[in-house]
């Protein structure tokens, strides 16, 4: 902007040169004598007077000053050394007839006749006069550059907003897939972050297709191996002779363990189906009173006859989800606290709308988690030992409770409470995300 308006300058005064430089080849011409020992001096006292804007003047070829239109410098040696050009005299650095001497421009050129130097005719004009103007032009430069500073910086203020947002939502995403989350990629009209959500989900695609195979192949051997293992030993005893009644207990160790690998099997494939979806199916409006009260009726033999009583606490509050999911949620947790729960104690489910989302919550009155444990329990096939039997379940109920939160756009968590007991909080958004 400095380079921009010290050029103003340099404009106007070579626009004014160039004015100058026709008049003086005018004055020159005008002045030329039409015969020898003619006075052309006179021909130039006769013009009129404005010596306020412009000044002519008149040299001898000696460089002596031998008229001035403001009778100033009459006498004085013009030295011709100063008619050199200049940067400052002007942009044209070839022009020798320009000089700028104090604050006055000078332009000349010389009157001959018959092609004998005679003198030299010269036009001055002081560079006050243009600094209205120069003024004026660079203030009209700064207010028009100011304003396309600030519409520029407005328009990259909001460009980059835009896509600052975009980079945000994009970072949740891939934050929530992180998390196990299923989510769906952000849209937005920038085809590069558009095109760059599709790959992260295509990516992600690929790498949970790998994943997923491995993981839960894995899993379902490690599960199975233990079970099939009892199948087997069992088998092999029933080849050789024994009382029937220690047949008849190698038979219900067989039913069991089958019916364990099938409770395996099942889950695994329940909770590949949940992992594969990357939204809500049938989803709906749930009123999370009537959910609890049907969950609380449905777990109520169960409860009865592990002598746990089982009471419900439930708010007014409608939220969208999959009422299906849902309740099976709410039923892996009220099955995870019963198998916990000592006989004669009381397990108390609530649920209630606070900011936005609605809690369902279960606390019972059993050992609680250890401290090792905590971090660990949603994980898949992490099971803790149940008191009394000390054995363990699938270790998939808390997974799938999990899974259908983060379905919701919700999430579970699993805390011991001061007073002893564990405390399971299950939330989803009211609205759809």
């Amino acid at each position: 902007m400095a380079l921009v308006l010290r050029d103003v300058r340099l404009r106007y005064v070579e626009s004014m040169r160039r004015t100058l430089g026709d008049t003086a080849a005018y004055l020159a011409t005008y002045a030329t004598p039409t015969a020898a020992g003619e006075d052309w001096v006179k021909k130039l006292a006769g013009l009129p007077p404005g010596t306020e804007v412009l000044r002519v003047f008149a040299c001898g070829p000696d460089d002596r000053v031998i008229f001035d239109a403001a009778g100033r410098d009459v006498g004085q040696t013009y030295a011709r050394e100063m008619y050199g050009g200049g940067k400052i005299a002007s942009e044209n650095y070839s022009v020798p007839n320009v000089a700028v001497v104090g604050n006055e421009l000078r332009v000349f050129a010389p009157v001959r006749f018959n092609k004998e130097l005679v003198g030299w005719v010269g036009v001055g004009r002081p560079l006050a006069t243009m600094a209205e103007g120069i003024s004026s032009a660079r203030w009209r430069l700064v207010w028009m550059s100011g304003s396309i500073a600030l519409l520029m910086m407005a328009a990259g203020w909001w460009i980059a907003a835009r896509l600052t947002r975009s980079l945000e939502r994009l970072t949740v995403y891939a934050q929530n897939v992180r998390d196990g989350r299923a989510v769906r990629p952000p849209p937005s009209r920038a085809t590069e972050i558009a095109a760059l959500a599709k790959a992260f989900e295509e990516m992600r695609d690929a790498l949970e297709g790998r994943q997923h195979a491995e993981r839960y192949t894995q899993a379902l051997a490690h599960e199975v191996k233990a079970p099939l293992a009892a199948i087997r030993g069992a088998a092999e005893l029933l080849d050789e002779d024994m009382p029937a009644e220690q047949r008849r207990k190698f038979m219900a160790n067989i039913r069991g363990e089958s019916a364990r690998i099938q409770q395996i099997v099942d889950r695994l494939l329940e909770l590949s189906s949940l992992e594969a979806r990357k939204a809500l199916g049938q989803a709906g409006p749930v009123e999370a009173g009537a959910l609890l009260t049907e969950v609380t009726a449905l777990m109520q033999p169960a409860f009865a006859a592990g002598r746990v009583t089982l009471t419900g606490e439930g708010a007014a509050a409608t939220l969208h989800g999959e009422r299906v999911l849902l309740r099976e949620a709410l039923v892996n947790l009220l099955q995870n606290a019963l198998d916990f729960s000592p006989a004669g104690s009381e397990v108390v489910v609530r649920c209630a709308a606070a900011a936005g989302r609605v809690n369902f919550s279960v606390e019972d009155h059993g050992p609680g988690v250890p401290d090792y444990a905590l971090a660990r329990v949603f994980e898949r096939f992490y099971s803790l030992p149940r008191p009394g039997t000390e054995r363990k379940s699938t270790g998939l109920g808390l997974a799938l409770v999990r899974e259908i939160a983060h379905l919701h756009g919700g999430d579970a968590t699993l805390a011991n409470r001061p007073t002893g007991g564990a405390r399971a909080e299950f939330w989803v958004p009211i609205k759809a995300s």
